[in-house]
């Protein structure tokens, strides 16, 4: 039995109330959908600025009528204390996810990032830390890594930011770090590194790359590569994150406790290559869809030119093993994509 086998069983022989921040977006639904098939009971907090009620009725048809029963969503603002206070209450474990992602909109709207990401995410810790949670976890980014050239990319060694967003995550990682300090929290920080899967939507003008693309292919639309092709990230599957979040709420060894964890595959995948993946993973649900060669833009203002984690230490200390490397989670998610797009 893996860690992470084991850690289902356990929760699922004793429920605890669990409180997922930004329930309605991509990674809060799916860990929403996965805490209710463990039997759990969760609170989701969310003000629907880019998540989707869509995603919860989703979770809602997996799960059926029983389990859903045991999910409680409060519609507020991590930027409102009381919302915050008012989530935070009789919760065991906090999975905060609540954000404003997506580096092009902090450089378009820096204040705005700044109001989620830090102001938000204070509010969550202080009401955490005031109901006396047993853990918090939270969803930090590889962009912290910021113009560190070294690779793979490991947690004790970043350089400086290049984005509104990567500065927010530096700054939610030094409070953790001192909440840890001050108050005896238990806080462990998560740094994804593009994770990607069902219910990542390819809608506006901040969306990630691989609904996208996936979205543009089947709807016969060009896509396009920006900068020419060789920039390279470390792509995750959702399951792969989501195994990461239990992991990381739930273990007794006290050496991974209040630090931060690379969460990835620890390989590299150059933007060309993804999309020649993406038409082939494509292809298994649309044989009839022809290849398509892509388009060519500028590079994108305060893009990491190339990403791969070290994801040793969530090894050794968490027991994380990832189950999908980058064409086993296009093949997972793309029958998702083609029947919802």
């Amino acid at each position: 039995m893996t860690p992470f086998e084991h850690v289902k069983e356990t929760i699922l022989a004793s429920p605890k109330r669990w409180l997922i921040t930004g329930v309605a977006g991509f990674i809060g639904s799916n860990l929403l959908e996965l805490l209710l098939q463990c039997g759990q009971n969760v609170v989701g907090l969310d003000n629907f600025s880019t998540g989707h009620r869509r995603n919860l009725d989703d979770v809602h048809r997996s799960v059926g009528a029983e389990r859903w029963t045991k999910f409680t969503l409060i519609e507020g603002d991590i930027a409102r204390e009381n919302d915050c206070a008012k989530a935070c209450a009789g919760i065991d474990y906090v999975l905060h996810h609540a954000a404003l992602g997506s580096v092009p909109r902090s450089i378009a709207d820096p204040k705005s990032t700044h109001r989620s990401n830090i102001d938000g995410f204070l509010n969550v810790l202080i009401a955490a830390r005031d109901a006396k949670i047993r853990r918090f976890v939270y969803a930090s980014s590889g962009s912290v890594y910021g113009d560190h050239p070294g690779l793979p990319k490991q947690e004790d060694v970043v350089g400086r930011p290049l984005s509104p967003y990567a500065v927010t995550k530096c700054v939610n990682e030094l409070y953790a770090d001192v909440f840890s300090k001050t108050y005896e929290m238990e806080c462990i920080g998560l740094r994804y590194f593009n994770v990607f899967g069902p219910r990542q939507s390819p809608e506006g003008p901040y969306a990630a790359v691989i609904p996208i693309w996936i979205g543009n292919l089947l709807s016969d639309k060009p896509c396009v590569i920006n900068g020419d092709g060789q920039t390279t990230r470390d792509f995750c599957y959702i399951d792969n994150a989501l195994q990461a979040n239990l992991l990381a709420a739930t273990t007794g060894n006290p050496e991974a406790l209040n630090t931060v964890y690379n969460i990835a595959v620890g390989n590299q995948t150059s933007l060309c290559e993804l999309y020649a993946m993406i038409q082939e993973s494509l292809r298994s649900v649309r044989p009839e869809l022809h290849a398509v060669e892509p388009h060519f833009g500028p590079f994108r203002p305060g893009d990491i030119r190339h990403s791969q984690a070290d994801i040793s230490k969530a090894k050794r200390l968490l027991g994380y093993a990832p189950v999908h490397a980058v064409a086993q989670g296009l093949d997972a998610a793309i029958p998702w994509y083609s029947t919802t797009l």
